[in-house]
């Protein structure tokens, strides 16, 4: 191996545990944020564990491409600023396709782009930046150099596979979210069908219109308990979800959505 590929693994190696510290890190300031404005412990993350994978790729690509500017303050921020925006945008850009829910919004937030990024933020978030490149970045990295190689490689793969399935039992719920809120709306389209032709049976006074009210009354009361059962049954991680993202908007059944928004909100 080349001296030249030495140093490209190295780099590759410390990006990768500075990606579960900023990762962590990030965690931490958002939960932090939310305690801040909730007063209570709030999940802030996408994953179950506490890490924000966006953090640490963000941080990580600002450090690994910005430390040679670090000298140039307002390159430094101008491009910090810009890279984070970038990363945050194609995050929340992607995340929405794959899983056709919103996580953030700053559509009420002036300067927002899509409501994926908001500039205001992206200012700040570059003041960040450049702290963490000129102070934080350099105490961190040191640690990390006195970690034993072996060692951090372990801790590093260990950390990997619990990213992995968290990442897996994360994506299992919000599916089976999604899944649950069609079923939800196929429900309460039903019910109001039946609702309908009961009401028109009624005011037609047909002559099998008892015999028949009676059937579809059977028919919506059943639907109702299964309504109330699937409302009622949430899975942990759409519930944590739904508390951890308070702007989470989804594509598609917005209105029982929103009544399982209410449901979470009122069973605090």
């Amino acid at each position: 191996m080349t001296k030249k590929e030495r140093g490209y693994l190295t780099e590759l190696y410390y990006f990768a545990l500075s990606f579960f510290v900023y990762g962590f890190l990030g965690w931490c300031t958002e939960v932090a944020y939310a305690a801040a404005k909730q007063g209570k412990f709030v999940n802030r993350g996408f994953l179950n564990g506490p890490i924000c994978p966006v953090y640490g790729i963000g941080v990580g690509v600002v450090v690994q491409f910005l430390t040679p500017v670090e000298n140039n303050l307002v390159l430094l921020y101008i491009s910090s600023t810009i890279l984070v925006t970038v990363i945050e945008g194609i995050t929340g850009f992607l995340l929405e396709k794959i899983f056709h829910n919103k996580w953030w919004d700053y559509s009420e937030q002036p300067l927002n782009i899509g409501g994926y990024v908001c500039v205001l933020f992206s200012l700040i978030w570059g003041v960040f930046c450049v702290l963490i490149v000129k102070i934080i970045h350099p105490l961190i990295y040191k640690v990390l150099t006195m970690i034993p190689l072996v060692l951090g490689i372990v801790v590093m793969a260990c950390l990997a596979v619990g990213l992995l399935a968290d990442l897996y039992v994360t994506a299992s719920g919000i599916l089976k979210m999604n899944r649950r809120l069609e079923a939800m709306e196929k429900i309460a389209a039903e019910l109001k069908e039946l609702s309908d032709k009961v009401g028109e049976n009624i005011y037609e006074n047909v002559m099998e219109g008892m015999e028949f009210r009676e059937e579809k009354k059977a028919r919506i009361e059943e639907l109702k308990a299964k309504y109330e059962e699937m409302a009622e049954n949430r899975t942990k991680v759409g519930e944590r979800l739904v508390k951890a993202f308070p702007k989470m908007q989804v594509g598609q059944h917005k209105e029982i959505f929103e009544e399982l928004r209410e449901r979470i909100k009122r069973s605090k």
